[in-house]
């Protein structure tokens, strides 16, 4: 009898789909980057000019942050893939050694 239940299939259907989506996040992420971090002040004064630079320093926080997210995203799509293999060799080679 089996103390953990493990299904190789669902485990690496799991990391595909986060691959994907990571790939869209990085995707708009990129697609928002310009735009968000090179912020115009609305005029000359000095509280626009503060204003749009606050705003760009918030836009290139979140861009850095967001880096940080989508490579733990990733490693943690690419640990469930490398398991699922693991498991499934496991499942393979364990009625071998049984018999």
């Amino acid at each position: 009898m089996s103390i953990m239940h493990a299904e190789p299939e669902m485990l690496a259907a799991t990391a595909g789909e986060l691959q994907s989506i990571n790939a869209v996040a990085r995707a708009g992420n990129a697609a928002v980057a310009g735009p968000t971090t090179g912020v115009v002040p609305a005029a000359a004064d000095l509280v626009s000019l503060l204003t749009a630079s606050q705003f760009a320093a918030h836009a290139q926080l979140y861009q850095a942050i967001s880096a940080e997210a989508m490579a733990v995203q990733e490693q943690l799509a690419t640990t469930l893939g490398i398991s699922a293999g693991s498991y499934a060799a496991t499942e393979a080679a364990t009625p071998a050694t049984i018999a």
